[in-house]
């Protein structure tokens, strides 16, 4: 199979943004509850358990990782059903992700972003987030479950060359 990548790098003053976006057939609401409810993320990333709130660290495990390794996930700002950011530390260093939600004639954008300190490892970082996108969009709609092995290393080439081009539309 030949996916397309879709993700997008912006430069930042404090970095760069890697961006992706899928789009749902469905209320900002539920696909909220898709990023947000341990039940439903446990379908596409992983469940989650502690007591959720700004400024509160949450448990997540990673189910589709090797090991299905358990990671603490700092909630940074969390505005139902439009915002939700979050924080980690790992041995690859600093995640800072946001999930923001749009919603415009029952059709709902998720604009996922990786605020990025530096952008080496893009070449692994977004197909495993095109990955990770992709299989909520199998948990919604009921479509098969993607294999990594479509994504890496076929989608390698496309985040590294994100890093060396001189767009003048990225801001």
């Amino acid at each position: 199979m030949s996916l397309i990548p879709t993700g997008r790098l912006f430069r930042t003053d404090g970095g760069s943004d890697l961006v992706l976006t899928r789009t749902f057939r469905a209320p900002a609401e539920d696909v909220w509850a898709s990023l947000t409810e341990p039940e439903r993320t446990a379908r596409w990333f992983g469940p989650w358990e502690g007591d959720a709130g700004p400024g509160r660290t949450i448990k997540v495990q990673l189910l589709f990782e090797e090991q299905t390794p358990w990671y603490d996930m700092r909630i940074d700002a969390c505005d139902p059903p439009r915002r939700l950011a979050v924080s980690s530390l790992d041995e690859h260093g600093a995640w800072h992700l946001e999930l923001l939600l749009s919603e415009a004639g029952g059709t709902t954008e998720l604009r996922f972003v990786q605020h990025l300190e530096t952008e080496d490892g893009l070449g692994e970082i977004g197909p495993g987030w095109e990955y990770y996108l992709d299989l909520l969009v199998a948990s919604r709609d009921g479509s098969p479950t993607p294999d990594f092995d479509d994504y890496y290393p076929s989608m390698k080439a496309y985040f590294t060359g994100l890093t060396a081009q001189d767009d003048p539309d990225r801001a």
